[in-house]
């Protein structure tokens, strides 16, 4: 589909067919990103993994994430972090669970994905005291509001600044990219300042600092405090609300349909007898990885995937294709789409049973985390924390609507922005499971 967006020609894709033959044959064509308002003032082009359009920088910046950062040893290396923050969980949903009333699994799970990314990013120990969760969330839901905001600017160049000036939408971009990045500089200032005790305890935005250190006594490329404070935005801005989201997602399917829940629990019960589920684990959880699968079919975290801009002349499907066109991967509707699955809109993981299909960038009608060179690098962090949040809140509660409340009745509305989120919160009344 071609839009005319003001000066802007803007492609949508909405078949796994026109995708796969996009990231397979013309992905560096089409690797770049459009400099929009809100990447100009809140995704810091220095070197930001997400946003910068393609070229030496972006290279070098996605050599530093897949060989530093996001490493199957750096994974594992923060699997205690994980596993001791879902145990949190639990003991806080277990200590609520003795009134037997709702609990926010909203909230929970947002408190869950944000602990776990700030304890990987900037570590447990803090100097100073503007790094509470009330702030911290805050900051970062004003971020991708900001940045998920449409500006006339960025389509009718000519005066349509004038309009985001008159309509605020200048001023709120302005507003939170001076409010994240003082956040953001206030934690590298803290690791700066924190002296370590043990080489164990080192975390992302200390990787990124040694890498700093290293580069100013070397003629590799320079990494200062402007590229920390954007790769660890990526960081948060990527992982924090849509591993949430995912979760929140997969719950709202699972108390609407109590048959796939019961399967669920089965499996998980029926392989540990322990009181939780470490992530040594999951690999035993077939149904669960089929459960996770068709979550991110029907709720993908980004809807849109991040929009794309061409970089040279090339042919799709019978069409030539112009540079600097936006390009947007509509993962939405290839995940509901009739021609790729059967009754697209029934929730039912089985469908995977003996299928290869899988969310890695290789099956073009689940592309979840895109697919090429700007695939999500943080995927398998992301997959790990859902699906160990999952087993354990299905290992050790049973989970009832609240009110009276009937599974048809579940609200599945979803809210407007670059994140596929709920509309409203999810509330369940979690009873100890007598296997816990």
């Amino acid at each position: 589909m071609l839009l005319q967006l003001g000066s802007v020609p803007t492609i949508v894709i909405s078949s796994a067919a026109a995708a796969r033959e996009l990231f397979k044959f013309h992905d560096l064509a089409s690797c770049s990103r459009p400099l929009l308002h809100a990447n100009r003032r809140i995704a810091y082009n220095y070197l930001d993994i997400s946003s910068t359009p393609y070229g030496d920088h972006w290279r070098n910046v996605r050599k530093i994430c897949m060989l530093e950062l996001f490493t199957s040893r750096r994974v594992e290396s923060f699997r205690e972090i994980r596993e001791q923050e879902v145990g949190r969980l639990v003991n806080s949903i277990t200590q609520s669970s003795s009134a037997s009333s709702p609990i926010d699994l909203t909230q929970k799970s947002y408190s869950l994905t944000a602990n776990i990314t700030t304890r990987v990013a900037f570590g447990s120990i803090f100097s100073g005291g503007k790094l509470d969760d009330e702030h911290f969330q805050r900051v970062i839901k004003r971020a991708v509001a900001a940045i998920g905001s449409f500006s006339m600017t960025d389509f009718i160049p000519t005066f349509g600044w004038i309009i985001d000036r008159l309509n605020g939408v200048h001023g709120r971009l302005e507003k939170s990219f001076a409010e994240m990045d003082a956040f953001f500089q206030h934690v590298v200032d803290d690791r700066i300042n924190f002296k370590k005790t043990s080489k164990n305890e080192e975390n992302i935005v200390d990787v990124l600092l040694r890498m700093e250190r290293e580069s100013a006594e070397s003629d590799a490329l320079k990494v200062t405090q402007d590229c920390i404070k954007a790769l660890i935005k990526d960081i948060f801005i990527a992982g924090v609300e849509t591993g949430a989201d995912v979760i929140i997602w997969a719950m709202r399917e699972l108390v609407r349909n109590p048959r796939v829940m019961k399967k669920l629990q089965d499996e998980i019960r029926s392989c540990i007898k322990e009181d939780s589920v470490k992530e040594v684990d999951l690999e035993k959880f077939e149904y669960l990885k089929m459960v996770v699968k068709e979550v991110l079919r029907l709720h993908p975290p980004a809807p849109l995937l991040v929009p794309r801009e061409t970089i040279s002349p090339f042919k799709l499907n019978g069409y030539d294709i112009d540079p600097k066109v936006h390009l947007h991967i509509n993962v939405w509707a290839i995940g509901r789409d009739p021609q790729s699955w059967t009754d697209p809109e029934e929730f039912f993981p089985e469908r995977f049973i003996e299928s290869n299909v899988d969310y890695k960038g290789q099956n073009f009608e689940l592309i979840p985390f895109g697919g090429g060179r700007r695939i999500c690098p943080g995927m398998n962090m992301a997959i790990l924390t859902v699906e160990l949040a999952l087993a354990n809140l299905l290992r050790c509660f049973d989970w009832k609507l609240p009110n009276g409340t009937k599974e048809e009745d579940v609200d599945m509305g979803e809210d407007v922005g670059i994140i596929i989120a709920k509309k409203s919160l999810l509330k369940c009344i979690p009873d100890l499971s007598s296997n816990f």
